[in-house]
């Protein structure tokens, strides 16, 4: 993004906001940063390095000139814009599932698959928040012994639904503690204390919602392995921030906890946090604005009595590597 101009499609959102952050944190040196949103929030205004800048509606003329262009408005609108700002000669960062699944497009995870960013024709892919939580930390134990197995329970965040999924929760509880009735807006389940499944639609014919059926998929696609098998149960819980995966892995051969904290403890994007003594381990709380992925529980599973199987529990920030930081870093990486 080195002296490039660089929009944010979905600007006024939970991470497009966090994609002013990121780039006015890291410091990286943009010509020009365009806000763009939709109608709506037309006008809107936000503090960048000094400046103020207004947000625009995102119309076909507002991607002239931009290099480089971050959207995170939703599947529909990357659908209609994208093509559109690749027309006008950016290079599309797509933190929606619009194009994840595309074998022409690219769905990368900078510590994961960063040489998959060449291989683009305009548009690059911002992979699930769950899925990017899950497999920072596996890859770099499935780069020294391959995984074949994978499960995985995550334990998302409402940051994964949006700043209204916020709010929603923020007001679910405080009526709950109240004792006022609340009714659910965004979603149909009572959100206070209580958690459920994936609020996404469930296939009839397997049973898993997109969700899961994305972290099993991606899962495939980011490694380059269409043989791992894979099985996700996906929840959504009271948290504001930050989503929590536990996995049981199994490996090609057998290996210790040992083993696997000694990898980690070098992995890039990666902070082992593993404390036995003091049953201290990933926390949504300490993921909350954290770059890296916490990782920690390491232990081995009993259930495996070959010694190649592995249960691991780790946490993110949904909002910055679960979606704006990876985006950020793949535009860095362009």
């Amino acid at each position: 993004m080195r002296n490039k101009t660089v929009a944010i499609v979905g600007a006024t959102g939970a991470v497009g906001r966090e994609f002013i952050g990121c780039i006015e944190r890291r410091g990286v040196p943009v010509k020009q940063l365009k806000l763009l949103a939709s109608a709506r929030s037309a006008g809107k205004t936000y503090d960048f390095r000094g400046e103020t800048l207004v947000v625009e509606d995102t119309t076909p003329e507002a991607f002239e000139g931009v290099d480089i262009a971050l959207f995170s408005a939703g599947s529909g609108i990357s659908r209609q814009f994208a093509p559109i700002a690749v027309k006008a000669g950016a290079v599309v960062v797509d933190n929606s599932s619009a194009f994840r699944a595309d074998p022409e497009i690219p769905l990368v995870v900078p510590e994961i698959n960063a040489a998959a960013i060449k291989t683009h024709k305009g548009i690059v892919a911002n992979p699930n928040c769950a899925a990017i939580t899950t497999l920072v930390p596996l890859w770099p134990i499935h780069q020294v012994n391959p995984v074949k197995r994978l499960i995985v329970s995550t334990y998302q965040a409402a940051s994964g639904g949006g700043a209204a999924l916020m709010e929603e929760l923020e007001n679910a509880t405080r009526a709950y503690l109240d004792g006022r009735p609340h009714e659910p807006k965004v979603v149909k389940y009572p959100y206070a204390f209580n958690l459920f499944s994936h609020n996404t639609a469930i296939d009839p014919e397997t049973g898993y919602n997109d969700e899961e059926t994305k972290v099993i998929k991606e899962t495939r696609k980011i490694f380059g392995d269409e043989t791992i098998a894979v099985s996700a149960t996906c929840v959504r819980v009271p948290v504001l921030r930050a989503h929590s995966v536990s996995m049981t892995f199994e490996c090609e051969r057998p290996i210790a906890p040992e083993e696997v904290r000694a990898i980690l403890a070098n992995a890039p994007g990666v902070r082992l946090v593993d404390d036995r003594e003091d049953n201290y381990f990933p926390m949504p709380k300490d993921a909350s604005g954290q770059d890296d992925v916490l990782a920690g529980r390491i232990r081995r599973d009993l259930s495996d009595a070959s010694g190649r199987s592995i249960s691991m529990f780790v946490a993110a920030d949904q909002l910055l590597k679960g979606a704006a930081l990876n985006a950020v870093q793949i535009a860095e990486l362009l």
